[in-house]
């Protein structure tokens, strides 16, 4: 005669059968991912009640099924609110102790919710909804660090300050026009985050373990419950891949890089070598042993914690690299990295855009290095072109003016006329080609307000691309 099995354990209830001891306790804990997932338990219960009346639409759950459902999800929802509700390690993860806890209220009916789906496709939509939530708030964030960088930028339109290429003084720019380069940056950044959650909104539900199920179910109506675009196409698909996170770990990745550099800007106009700007007290600490610091923490830790999110990215990938379809055990490694990068980029954007309003700027300073590495060079041969000398011989003939200012310890563009023609004579046609306007191209304000091209630096042409960006926030000026 055939043996009877033994029934499992209590605590093995959601395996059936199928086992005969119950897992270690150190298993348990390095499987368990309730301490982390937990986060997306007001999702699980979205997606559980979009479900549940789905199964009710379609005969599967009876109405009475469904009203227990909704009213133990309800006071589910409450204890999770109020801190009171119990999770418990052996039920692994978000969704056994949501569920288990529904049957403790409510019974069978609790035990039926799981008719036509499967943890696989219950938490592919689960983290699908939670980062959608968390993509739209990115997304306000972004639009608040932009104002910040508008407000900024429109009150220093006009104020010049070195551009530099290698760390060098290059050309005279304004500091609202290269304020406007990280506008552009968050511009295409917010693009990237708008573009991934619409990739992102297809619906799973429906998928169950990986082949569908054979119930009548109704996935569009949960898609459009729920506000998902579509539904998954491929169920293999909808369960196993993890794109959208790593897409949103990508474009967090690089708003992260675009505030990286902007904070290792911050840092160098700090410093009292540069001594550009100075940083409102509250985003500074001082030093344990010298009183006199004042250290940017802020925007140093903002450049630390870009190293944390592209490692996050690089995590991600790696972890879907090695996988066959469908579902895998590794996939549950994905939510800590993703939350990471969703709670870090979000603070990082909350802060950012009060410290940008702590910015003091300091105008002499800005304008002192302006005279310090001949910024106005290719204003003079642009000047010398367009009176008829060839660029290179143009380029060649500056090249020697400005060894000559050098020598003399001086700015280009504090030379005299004389002085000026004076350098250029090694150059044939040069010297007699300058006319006292040139030294109004060679002056900061000529060179800036000679680049009044659309992308240029000349204040009008600043003002004008602030006020296309208000537009493209929404906010025109005045209103």
């Amino acid at each position: 005669m055939t043996a009877k099995p033994t029934p499992p354990p209590e605590s093995m209830k959601t395996w059936s059968g199928r086992f005969n001891e119950p897992v270690s306790e150190l298993v348990k804990r390095y499987t368990a991912s309730v301490f982390f997932d937990c986060r997306m338990a007001a999702q699980d219960i979205q997606g559980s009640l979009a479900h549940a009346r789905m199964l009710t639409r379609q005969k599967i759950l009876s109405e009475s099924d469904l009203a227990a459902i909704e009213h133990g999800m309800a006071q589910i929802a409450d204890e999770i609110e109020r801190g009171e509700f119990q999770w418990n390690l052996d039920d692994e993860d978000v969704h056994l102790n949501i569920e288990k806890r529904l049957t403790a209220l409510v019974g069978d009916a609790g035990k039926r919710l799981h008719t036509g789906r499967s943890r696989n496709d219950q938490v592919a939509t689960d983290i699908r909804l939670w980062l959608r939530e968390a993509i739209d708030h990115i997304l306000e964030l972004i639009i608040v660090f932009q104002h910040s960088l508008l407000d900024m930028a429109e009150v220093h339109a006009d104020l010049p300050m070195p551009g530099f290429t290698h760390l060098q003084v290059a050309q005279p720019v304004t500091f609202g026009h290269h304020l406007l380069a990280y506008y552009e940056m968050t511009r295409r950044d917010f693009e990237r985050f708008t573009d991934c959650r619409r990739r992102m909104n297809y619906l799973p539900l429906g998928a169950a373990a990986l082949a569908g199920t054979t119930y009548p179910i109704d996935r569009e109506s949960v898609a459009a419950e729920l506000g998902f675009d579509e539904i998954c196409r491929n169920s293999l698909d909808a369960v196993s891949d993890r794109d959208f996170a790593i897409e949103f770990c990508a474009a967090s990745a690089l708003l992260m890089t675009h505030l990286s550099r902007l904070s290792e800007e911050i840092i160098l106009w700090m410093s009292p070598r540069v001594g550009f700007i100075d940083l409102a007290d509250r985003f500074c600490t001082g030093s344990s042993i010298m009183p006199q610091k004042k250290n940017p923490d802020v925007p140093e830790l903002v450049r630390g914690k870009t190293g944390r999110i592209n490692g996050h990215l690089i995590a991600l990938l790696t972890l879907m690299k090695g996988q066959s379809l469908a579902y895998n055990k590794d996939n549950q490694e994905d939510k800590e990295p993703l939350f990471d990068t969703a709670d870090t980029v979000t603070d990082t954007l909350r802060i950012y855009a009060d410290m940008i309003g702590g910015i003091r700027v300091k105008p002499n300073n800005m304008r002192a290095a302006l005279a310090q590495g001949h910024a106005t060079a290719t204003d003079l041969a642009d000047y010398l072109v367009k009176k008829g000398l060839p660029f290179r011989d143009a380029h060649e003939a500056v090249a020697l003016a400005v060894r000559a200012a050098e020598i003399r310890g001086l700015d280009l563009s504090r030379l005299n006329l004389d002085e000026l023609r004076m350098a250029l004579t090694q150059v044939p046609g040069a010297a007699e080609r300058l006319a006292k306007d040139a030294l109004t191209a060679i002056s900061i304000e000529g060179s800036l307000c000679a680049r009044t091209h659309p992308g240029g630096t000349a204040p009008d042409t600043v003002r004008a691309a602030i006020a296309r960006a208000r537009n493209e926030l929404g906010e025109q000026k005045g209103t």
